[in-house]
C-alpha cells in the first residue's frame, strides 16, 4: 500500500477536542434545553469544534450542510482522536437541534448553510 503526502485540499482541519464532561449531580427531570445548557457550560469545546467544521465546510464553498453530518462527523473524530474506550462520544442527540441554533446565533451568516425545524420539545 502506498500513500501520498496530503495536499492543502486533503488536510484534515485540526480540532481541539476536549474530553466530555457530565455532572453526575444533575436532576433527572430536566427539560433538554435545561440538559443542553448543563451539558453546553461543561463542554464548550463541542460548540467550538461544530463551529470550526462549519466555518470549513463554508469556506470549501459549500453553501448548505446539515448539523447531524457535522455532528457525526465530530463523533467520528472523537473516537478517532482518544481512542480511549470509556471516552466515547456519548451525548445526547438531541443537542445537535440546540447547537445548530446556537451557531446560528453566534453566526448570523450562517442562517442560510443550516435547515431548522421548530424545536418540539422545550
Amino acid at each position: 500500500m502506498t500513500t501520498t503526502p496530503p495536499s492543502s485540499e486533503t488536510t484534515q482541519l485540526h480540532l481541539d477536542l476536549g474530553t466530555i464532561a457530565s455532572d453526575p449531580d444533575a436532576p433527572d427531570d430536566l427539560t433538554i434545553q435545561q440538559a443542553f445548557e448543563r451539558f453546553h457550560g461543561l463542554n464548550p469545546w463541542v460548540y467550538e469544534a461544530l463551529a470550526a467544521l462549519t466555518a470549513d465546510y463554508v469556506t470549501q464553498g459549500q453553501r448548505r450542510v446539515g448539523i447531524r453530518m457535522l455532528w457525526e462527523v465530530l463523533r467520528w473524530r472523537y473516537n478517532r482522536q482518544t481512542r480511549d474506550p470509556n471516552s466515547l462520544f456519548k451525548v445526547n442527540d438531541h443537542y445537535h437541534s440546540r447547537y445548530v441554533r446556537l451557531l446560528i446565533e453566534q453566526h448570523p451568516e450562517w442562517a442560510e448553510v443550516f435547515e431548522t425545524r421548530v424545536l418540539r420539545a422545550a
